[in-house]
């Protein structure tokens, strides 16, 4: 019996070191998949949203060895007086507002400061769109109206066989994904844990293989979607996006900070919703669509990829806020009112008749309720007004 006994406590022993071994060697992805878990907990919300590089995997985007585009400050604006109860209700971290290219209003809350690299989450969305308007006015991409398996051949036999790079601009793919953030089964959350444990986004999205609509005839909503568009880019440029998005877009912007963006577990870039950067360098990008792609001196995306990206051409329903090529256009909008859009309260709002951009982050764990968006639609409006 005590043989045994010797026997069986080695046994264990060894156990507890292969477990140990293992656990070691897991250790960062057991802790990434933690933070994931954890991303939006009401105590560490703000924070993670400050700290992606500390949850997930990330490659810099460099912002060039040129001189930082100035961006002055102009006369401190008086805004209207529900904007305060507003920035309390939402959570907003961040509100930064130009006029004229000027700063007027800049304020940072609940412990976040200038210089936070702040996730994006889908306003991301609407950079990957400017980087591609480049690259068919350069002729990497041929047309829009090309199939995606074109430049992406790895989506063959997947649901997004007969899809255009069009289709996929508009969210309109006609692919079943399920973006509810709140089911952990849902397609978004089983993405997020691709993330985590260092998976390959490009074979989550080769895997999907259900629609519920043909390519061009139905919008929705499908932030795989986006990734789908990083393949093109990717295959039709032979680059990586960190690399392209930064010679196209961040070095010719002359950003104040380098951004960097979450990647997958063989270095893509997460451009769906992955790019981080301060709030004053989000309102660079506004400030460049409102001049029609121009800024630091130079036509940085063309003017006319700027026009057709903001105004509404993808198939949504009667009363649903309108959308271009990754960007949102309100259902009443007046000419020149556009907006790139995240979840949990991140916007860059332009407004060309009023010479507007309002940047705003947030950390609002109530961003899906009822009426949340028309609520930050009006004040941005207000904002704009009241200017």
């Amino acid at each position: 019996m005590r043989t045994f006994g010797k026997w069986l406590g080695r046994v264990l022993l060894l156990l507890v070191l292969a477990a140990a071994v293992v656990g070691l060697w897991k250790r960062e992805e057991i802790m990434r998949l933690m933070a994931v878990n954890s991303l939006f907990s009401e105590d560490k919300i703000v924070s993670n949203f400050s700290h992606m590089d500390a949850a997930f995997l990330t490659v810099p985007v460099s912002r060039g060895t040129g001189p930082t585009a100035e961006l002055r400050y102009g006369p401190d604006a008086a805004l209207p007086p529900d904007v305060a109860p507003w920035v309390e209700e939402r959570d907003v971290t961040a509100l930064v507002v130009l006029k004229d290219g000027q700063i007027v209003h800049e304020s940072y809350h609940m412990g976040t400061a200038p210089d936070d690299k702040r996730i994006s989450w889908s306003v991301a969305k609407s950079y990957l769109s400017a980087l591609i308007g480049v690259l068919v006015e350069e002729g990497a991409i041929a047309s829009i109206d090309d199939p995606v398996t074109r430049y992406a051949p790895a989506l063959e036999g997947s649901a997004y066989d007969a899809a255009t790079v069009r289709n996929v601009l508009n969210m309109a793919s006609g692919v079943t994904f399920n973006e509810d953030y709140l089911d952990s089964k849902s397609d978004i959350n089983r993405m997020g844990r691709v993330l985590a444990l260092g998976g390959r986004m490009d074979d989550f999205a080769a895997g999907l293989d259900d629609s519920f609509a043909a390519p061009g005839t139905d919008w929705q909503y499908v932030s795989i979607d986006t990734h789908v568009l990083s393949m093109v880019v990717r295959g039709a440029t032979g680059r990586g996006i960190a690399d392209l998005l930064s010679d196209k877009i961040i070095a010719p912007m002359g950003l104040e900070y380098a951004p960097y963006y979450i990647t997958d577990g063989v270095g893509t870039a997460f451009v769906l919703g992955g790019l981080n950067m301060t709030t004053r360098d989000y309102a660079r990008m506004g400030q460049m669509f409102l001049q029609n792609g121009f800024y630091n001196g130079r036509q940085i995306v063309p003017q006319d990829w700027v026009a057709a990206s903001t105004v509404p051409s993808a198939p949504t329903d009667e009363g649903e806020t309108g959308y271009g090529f990754q960007w949102w256009i309100p259902e009443d909008a007046v000419a020149g009112e556009f907006l790139a859009r995240g979840v949990y309260g991140q916007y860059v709002y332009v407004n060309r008749a009023r010479d507007v951009v309002i940047a705003a982050n947030a950390a609002d764990r109530k961003f899906r309720d009822n009426g949340v968006f028309d609520q930050n639609l009006a004040m941005f409006r207000a904002i704009a007004d009241s200017l």
